[in-house]
């Protein structure tokens, strides 16, 4: 997706141990006319698939998803990272997040995951594919099935686009950073 690219390219900045910061559009302060936009796209590139419910994971694809989520008319479910008083008859799983270089054990309510689901997952980014491996489990645990995965920013350098289509299933980054360069800043997209 050429948007998001240039958004990237114009806003983001790399810094050292791969990392690529897009929180003044992304992932803390948020964009909401881009992510319109990103869900436009997910929603063309998904039209063929009968999504009932988006997935992600607490705190920074809520926003993405509850975006998207208005193009396929559909409610979002989130994994919690932590435990709530308020969420009765959990599934459980472990996610590591990249960034945070962390282990969280993740929540998700039985009752908003039904094996009659049919699950598209939306985060804004893969690295390592850690924690799609982990709301793929919950999926699978909740007897759901997965149609895909709606990814904002993926990191094609590393494993986690491999790994997760390696499993048959789909990917759809509408940015896949091939490259990146904290000396200089310089980010190289895959055509």
């Amino acid at each position: 997706m050429k948007l998001l690219e240039e958004r990237i390219r114009k806003d983001g900045t790399v810094k050292a141990g791969n990392v690529l910061k897009v929180d003044s559009f992304l992932n803390h302060q948020m964009d909401i006319d881009l992510f319109n936009e990103m869900g436009k796209e997910w929603a063309h590139l998904f039209a063929d698939r009968k999504i009932t419910k988006i997935l992600t994971v607490e705190a920074s694809g809520i926003g993405i998803a509850c975006v998207a989520a208005q193009h396929f008319h559909v409610p979002v479910v989130f994994a919690k990272k932590s435990q709530s008083v308020n969420i009765d008859g959990e599934v459980y799983s472990k996610i590591e997040s990249f960034t945070h270089k962390r282990v969280y054990d993740v929540i998700v309510s039985k009752k908003f995951l039904h094996p009659e689901d049919h699950i598209l997952i939306i985060d804004d980014f893969l690295a390592n594919g850690c924690a799609l491996e982990g709301l793929i489990d919950i999926v699978n645990k909740a007897g759901a099935s997965v149609e895909g995965v709606g990814i904002a920013v993926e990191k094609g350098f590393q494993k986690g686009g491999d790994l997760i289509r390696s499993k048959g299933i789909r990917v759809e980054s509408l940015a896949i950073v091939e490259s990146m360069d904290d000396k200089t800043g310089e980010i190289t997209f895959r055509s």
